[in-house]
């Protein structure tokens, strides 16, 4: 029986594939020195921003993941896949198919808006993907005796202690893969569709209330009236803004399961850097590597709090209120509504910066002095993990590169 570990759509030995260093990588080759950075030892006299930069894997891989409770989701094209360890500390690891959109008007692609609606997508799926990981991880015993080791959408045998998936070649493209009747019978006990909505429009109130709402209030206290001066307030309240969204994530990192969380988000960046420099999806492979990664969603946060000064700053409400002669509260409730409206602008203008220009140019240096704040962040929003943190990764990250090994098999 022959055994072959596939990575990114394409087969390889398994012993870190060093056999060629200039062999195709998704249409991109491997220069010999990037080989030769992910090999060697973690430089200790650079920081951490500065190794994210400089180890960035020379094959940008369009998979991206999220941190879970105790667990990591990985996306791909055709579908999404979780890691979790259990209470019983076996892992569960599942793939899912990603919900197909049918023909979706054109202008949903357009630029600005095409940001919207990945950023609504993303959070759907990431409000499903937590749901799961919280029922794995804090499920009854019983419950847990049912799904002890790790499993898999096809049932294949899996390496006990690292989730990574061996297969016989010759049944590759028999295995059964969940369809989506299969992913609806298996969300049974998982929040309706109008409770994870009301879920999410909970999470948006919350957001409003923080970084809209709060600022505004304290600017008010502390320089005035939005009127007396609108440049200067939405200086102050852009700071505010940015302040307490820190706050906010250092606070919450303190709290145990969060900080647990926030682990297994460096678990994935890791996972994710020892990806795309090619190597065997091992703890020990991606232990080497930082735990930040130059194209993390926290980029994009941190850039929705510095377009949104912009943008406020630039929008001539001052002189609507002038003209329309409104001052006092009901100016400000104006100016909270304006806030609220423009955000759909301000998201989809950061997603064409980090994701589309960003992503397109990475060797720009300017692209360095965009991204720098994010990095900065994720020193709050990342720790290191453990092995068993990066196993979850591992696993979860396997389940999407298979399921992208198929189709492409398929397709060929």
């Amino acid at each position: 029986m022959k055994h072959d570990y596939y990575i990114n759509g394409m087969q390889s030995a398994p012993c870190c594939m060093q056999a060629d260093p200039k062999r195709l990588f998704r249409g991109a080759s491997f220069a010999a020195s990037d080989t030769a950075s992910a090999d060697k030892e973690p430089d200790s006299s650079r920081s951490d921003v500065a190794r994210a930069f400089h180890e960035d894997g020379a094959c940008k891989t369009h998979i991206g993941g999220q941190a879970l409770i105790e667990g990591v989701m990985m996306r791909g094209k055709n579908c999404w896949a979780v890691g979790v360890r259990q209470a019983d500390g076996a892992l569960f690891a599942q793939e899912y198919p990603l919900s197909k959109k049918g023909n979706r008007p054109a202008w949903l692609s357009w630029p600005l808006v095409r940001g919207c609606v990945a950023l609504v997508d993303s959070l759907a799926l990431g409000f499903k993907a937590l749901e799961i990981a919280a029922n794995k991880a804090f499920d009854d015993e019983d419950d847990l005796n049912e799904h002890s080791g790790i499993k898999s959408s096809d049932g294949n045998s899996c390496d006990e202690h690292l989730g990574i998936k061996i297969h016989d070649e010759d049944s590759f493209d028999e295995r059964p893969r969940m369809s989506a009747d299969d992913e609806d019978a298996s969300d049974e006990g998982l929040l309706s569709k109008a409770e994870m909505t009301l879920a999410m429009v909970l999470g948006v109130v919350l957001a409003v209330a923080l970084f809209i709402l709060l600022p505004a209030v304290v600017s008010n206290v502390l320089v005035g009236e939005y009127e007396q001066d609108p440049l200067l307030w939405n200086i102050v309240d852009g700071i505010l803004r940015v302040a307490i969204f820190i706050f906010y994530v250092w606070l919450i990192g303190r709290m145990s399961d969060i900080k647990r969380m926030f682990s297994y988000h460096g678990a994935e960046h890791k996972t994710i850097h020892c990806y795309e420099h090619g190597l065997e999806l091992t703890p020990e492979n991606a232990r080497q590597f930082p735990r930040l990664h130059v194209r993390c969603g926290t980029a994009f946060l941190i850039m929705v709090m510095l377009i949104a000064i912009v943008v406020y700053t630039v929008i001539p409400l001052d002189g609507l209120l002038a003209t329309l002669g409104i001052t006092g509260p009901t100016a400000f409730i104006l100016l909270i509504v304006v806030r609220i409206v423009f955000l759909p602008v301000i998201a989809g203008l950061s997603y064409e910066i980090t994701v589309k220009w960003a992503g397109s140019h990475p060797e720009n240096p300017l692209v360095k002095v965009v991204l720098w704040p994010g990095m900065q962040m994720q020193r709050l929003t990342t720790n290191e993990p453990d092995d068993s943190m990066l196993e979850c990764a591992i696993a979860a990250m396997n389940l999407v590169v298979e399921n992208e090994t198929t189709v492409s098999k398929k397709l060929s």
